[in-house]
């Protein structure tokens, strides 16, 4: 018996993989022939790069998802694929002027290493507030821990290589046999949820 594409979606909502594949096989191809990479930028992102991150958010995201007849699930999976790559031309073209100064810096040793955690939780409040000087440093090392534990292994890699090791960009690139904007695609996205997690524990920071 064949199954309603609102069926799948209600299904994915409530935590069938399976569903949810089927959904992203459907509707994949389209949205990703669809792209428009400008010619400038091809030869540092790929519409197959801008998927694997779409399809990795899907996943994060499908509980978030609500439906709202017929045509929403692809819409809103463009949206997120259209949000991909807007992000990795806007890192691209930012990686023309860094910032260091909210880069972590690379650990040297085990204090630093600790240390490295505390940084990264403060490059993460965006300015929302700062380390409450009550964090020590083994604290915020098992908050960043408890927090990647739950992402997808791409976000937790290019974390740790980039963010925790201080490896360039092209460095983790060559590392995991990704493009340079895929890379900055998946820390964006690595950012946003290890955000979100720090933003549900207030303990960390202080206005």
């Amino acid at each position: 018996m064949s199954i309603s594409e609102e069926q799948l979606v209600r299904q994915a909502i409530a935590g069938d993989i399976e569903a949810l594949t089927r959904l992203l096989e459907t509707h994949g191809a389209p949205i990703s022939q669809g792209l428009q990479i400008s010619p400038k930028w091809r030869s540092m992102v790929a519409q197959d790069d801008v998927m694997q991150v779409t399809y990795l958010e899907a996943f994060m995201r499908i509980c978030d998802f609500v439906p709202a007849g017929p045509g929403t699930f692809a819409a809103w999976l463009r949206r997120i694929a259209d949000n991909n790559l807007k992000d990795a031309i806007k890192e691209l073209q930012r990686a023309k002027r860094p910032q260091p100064e909210r880069r972590v810096e690379m650990a040297v040793d085990h204090a630093g290493a600790d240390q490295s955690y505390v940084e990264l939780v403060q490059v993460l409040s965006s300015g929302g507030g700062t380390p409450s000087g009550a964090v020590a440093a083994k604290e915020a090392v098992q908050f960043v821990e408890d927090a990647m534990s739950r992402l997808p292994a791409d976000y937790q890699t290019v974390i740790r290589l980039y963010e925790l090791q201080g490896r360039s960009i092209a460095g983790v690139a060559e590392t995991i046999g990704r493009s340079e904007g895929s890379v900055k695609m998946l820390l964006a996205r690595a950012r946003d949820h290890l955000r979100e997690a720090l933003g549900s524990r207030s303990r960390f920071l202080s206005s």
